[in-house]
C-alpha cells in the first residue's frame, strides 16, 4: 500500500490555466522522483484548452485555427474545460513500468465513479479510456456494401489502437455490431524516470459542442457523453469530485505494484 496524497487544485471561478497546471506537474514529478514528496494527485478543472499529444495529426486539429498546446504526454487531441473533472496522478511505479496497468488502475476507479452515479460504463479492447457502449444493433441493420453484410472494425486503420489494451476487461472493439460507443472519460499519460504524469479528464456536464472542431483523441468512429447527457440531469463537479477521489484512493493505494513483466530472447 503506497500513501496518496490529493491536491483540490482549483474549480469554477478558480479553474487552473492549462500551462500553469503543466508547470505544477512537472514541479512534483520532479520531488516525487526524489522521493521528497508521496505519490500526489491533483484534482482540477481546466478554463476551454485544446491540448494535442505527441501523436496528432494535422487534420484532427481545429479547422478553423483554435490555438492548441502541444504537450509530452501519449495520445492525441483533447479538449479540457468547464464541466469536466481533470486528475493528474504523480505516482512513482516500480521500473520496468507496467503502463498499461497504470491505465487499467485509472480506468477502474473512473469505472466505479461512474456506477455509483447510476451510468453503466466499460472499457473497449484496444482503446484507453471509459466508454458509455452503444445499445447493440440488430444485425440486419449492420453495414453493407456490394449486397453483403460485413462487419468493419475501425482499429484496421486506427492508429490511436494499441494492441495491449486488449484482454477480459474489455469489451469487444465496435464493429459495427453496436450503435456509437460514446467516450465518457479520456486518459493520456507520460511516464519518466518511473514517475507518472497527466492522466484523466471525467466529462461531468461540460459543453459537448467544444469536441466538435476536432477528432477527440483521433477516432472518428465514436462519439462524446457526459454523466449529466446520460443521467438527463443536472451534476456538478463538486457531487463528483468527493466520489472520484475515494474511489481514486482505494485503487491506487491499494494497487499491488508490480514491474512489467519483460520476455527474454533465448541466446
Amino acid at each position: 500500500m503506497s500513501e496518496l496524497r490529493f491536491v483540490r487544485r482549483g474549480f469554477g471561478a478558480e479553474a487552473v490555466e492549462y500551462q500553469e497546471a503543466w508547470d505544477e506537474q512537472r514541479r512534483l514529478h520532479a520531488a516525487r522522483f526524489l522521493d521528497e514528496i508521496p505519490d500526489t494527485c491533483l484534482l482540477l478543472e481546466h478554463p476551454p484548452v485544446y491540448t494535442a499529444g505527441r501523436r496528432t495529426a494535422d487534420g484532427e486539429r481545429p479547422l478553423d485555427g483554435t490555438p492548441v498546446i502541444d504537450v509530452d504526454r501519449g495520445g492525441k487531441i483533447t479538449w479540457h474545460g468547464p464541466g469536466q473533472l481533470v486528475g493528474y496522478p504523480i505516482q512513482k511505479l516500480p521500473r520496468p513500468v507496467d503502463v498499461v496497468a497504470h491505465v487499467r488502475r485509472l480506468e477502474e476507479a473512473l469505472i466505479r465513479t461512474c456506477a455509483e452515479f447510476g451510468v453503466e460504463t466499460s472499457r473497449v479492447e484496444g482503446r484507453s479510456g471509459v466508454w458509455v457502449l452503444g445499445d447493440a444493433r440488430d444485425p440486419a441493420d449492420r453495414p453493407a456494401l456490394g449486397g453483403l453484410s460485413l462487419d468493419f472494425d475501425p482499429r484496421l486503420a486506427d492508429e490511436e489502437f494499441d494492441p495491449r489494451l486488449d484482454g477480459p476487461e474489455y469489451a469487444p472493439s465496435n464493429a459495427g455490431q453496436r450503435r456509437e460507443d460514446r467516450k465518457i472519460a479520456a486518459i493520456g499519460i507520460r511516464v519518466a524516470k518511473g514517475v507518472t504524469m497527466h492522466g484523466f479528464a471525467l466529462n461531468v456536464n461540460p459543453d459537448n459542442a467544444w469536441f466538435d472542431r476536432i477528432i477527440p483523441c483521433g477516432i472518428r468512429d465514436a462519439g462524446v457523453a457526459s454523466l449529466a447527457g446520460e443521467l438527463g440531469r443536472d451534476v456538478t463537479i463538486a457531487e463528483v469530485l468527493p466520489v472520484a477521489e475515494r474511489h481514486l484512493r482505494d485503487v491506487l493505494e491499494n494497487a499491488d505494484l508490480r514491474p512489467r513483466a519483460v520476455e527474454r530472447t533465448p541466446a
